[in-house]
């Protein structure tokens, strides 16, 4: 599977990776030559270097890394011809299938062919993958990549409706994976295909909860059972290490607590004193501009009735004259204004003295601790789909009848009598 050899070769499928996000599968050919934001670089410069070679551009002003492809980077590098699985969804699968090496594995929908590489290296040279793929262009696209890449002897690539056509196959997979938009549709020819003297595993990939209800529905038609659903969820983490002066003992851990508290009341006498003296500032402000106001107008020029605020004023009656019954209208009672509501809360200048913090003696500190800090990308990957798994019992056991009859079946022979095939109750043998 893709070239085992140190360095690199004609021929060979060679993965550029220049960022995390960003990377490219080419197959290196005399003559071309890779563009990109970080340089340009020759196919020939690159034949006879090891894999893992961190390349710089020709005008040395960026470089990458030519790596060995495995299925892994393959998934970030290849071409898009419909929706992959990725990394994380395709070791669940393949762990809970219990897909292993010399396993048979039945697969329904090729498409890119990202979940049909990595099956090709777990089950080895001695395991076999059955894949399917309605499409025309894309099935012949995924066959010359499994030539290049060196596992067609382990893949059989078919182009079939599976949904109409069925797999074809008799009692030969241990699992099956059906990635269709309908796989309902699929899971009487899947359950066929799938050995009956084991256990054996199915799993439908499905990005719609309806699709996944309809699945569910035929499994339990089909026999199925253990039918479990699972999404499957990523949290990438950024990490860093930086250096950690921890204390040497519990005293130490105290005192630098006590010394981050002092700190922080430092810090709000400063805050307080500092918005204190604003205030003041712009009280004194407005008063001076207030007394200008005052001096200008004064008293003098007021006419009638019109009194300064909060000043007695007489009401007489009228036609009763000068000298009958004269009332006083209530004194207007002050409140206190906000800004001497503020005076009184805030101490004066002269009184508010800041407490300076106690002596602190040095902690004594370990140097040169090195700890490792990790926290959540901002972006992460979302919902791609639902894994619907089920298990399919065996019903044919091994020594039985059914089980020679059963080998028949599965090896072609013809041979056998009508006879051969009943079982001593008189019913079929392979029911």
């Amino acid at each position: 599977m893709f070239s085992q050899a140190r360095e690199i070769a004609e021929g060979d499928v060679v993965i550029m990776w220049s960022t995390r996000d960003s990377m490219k599968a080419i197959t290196i050919t005399t003559g071309q030559e890779l563009n990109c934001r970080f340089g340009v670089y020759r196919h020939s410069d690159l034949i006879g270097i090891p894999f893992g070679t961190k390349v710089a551009s020709r005008n040395k002003k960026g470089f990458v890394y030519v790596l060995r492809p495995t299925p892994e980077l393959w998934t970030l590098s290849l071409p898009h011809r419909t929706q992959i699985l990725y990394v994380a969804d395709i070791a669940f699968i393949i762990s809970w299938l219990g897909i292993k090496a010399g396993s048979v594995v039945v697969e329904a929908g090729t498409g890119s062919g990202s979940f049909s590489h990595s099956v090709a290296r777990s089950i080895g040279s001695q395991g076999h993958l059955h894949t399917f793929e309605f499409h025309q262009v894309r099935m012949e696209a995924a066959q010359v990549e499994f030539a290049s890449h060196g596992i067609a002897d382990r893949v059989t690539l078919k182009h079939r409706n599976v949904c109409k056509d069925g797999f074809e196959l008799e009692s030969v997979a241990d699992a099956v994976f059906l990635d269709l938009p309908a796989p309902w549709e699929a899971i009487a020819s899947a359950k066929a295909a799938m050995k009956k003297t084991q256990t054996t595993r199915i799993c439908c990939f499905s990005p719609c909860m309806e699709q996944v209800l309809r699945t569910v529905s035929s499994l339990n038609e089909q026999g199925f059972t253990q039918i479990t659903m699972y999404e499957t969820l990523l949290r990438t983490m950024d990490t860093t290490s930086t250096t950690l002066e921890t204390p040497k003992s519990l005293d130490g851990a105290i005192n630098k607590l006590k010394l981050t508290a002092i700190k922080k009341e430092e810090k709000r006498q400063k805050q307080m004193e500092s918005s204190r003296l604003a205030y003041e500032a712009k009280m004194s402000a407005e008063g001076n501009r207030d007394d200008g106001i005052e001096e200008e107008g004064g008293d003098d020029g007021m006419e009638g009735d019109e009194k300064p605020h909060g000043v007695k004023r007489k009401e007489v009656e009228p036609g009763e004259g000068e000298s009958e019954d004269v009332r006083e209208e209530p004194d207007v009672i002050a409140l206190p204004t906000k800004r001497a509501r503020h005076d009184h809360a805030l101490p004066s200048s002269s009184s508010y003295v800041p407490t300076p913090p106690p002596p602190i003696a040095p902690i004594p500190t370990v140097p040169g601790t090195r700890v490792s800090l990790c926290k959540p990308f901002a972006d992460q990957r979302g919902h791609t789909s639902y894994l619907t798994f089920a298990v399919l019992l065996p019903t044919v056991y091994p020594g039985s009848e059914a089980d020679e009859v059963l080998a028949m079946v599965t090896n072609g022979s013809t041979s056998m009598d009508d006879d051969d095939a009943v079982g001593p109750s008189g019913t079929n043998a392979l029911t």
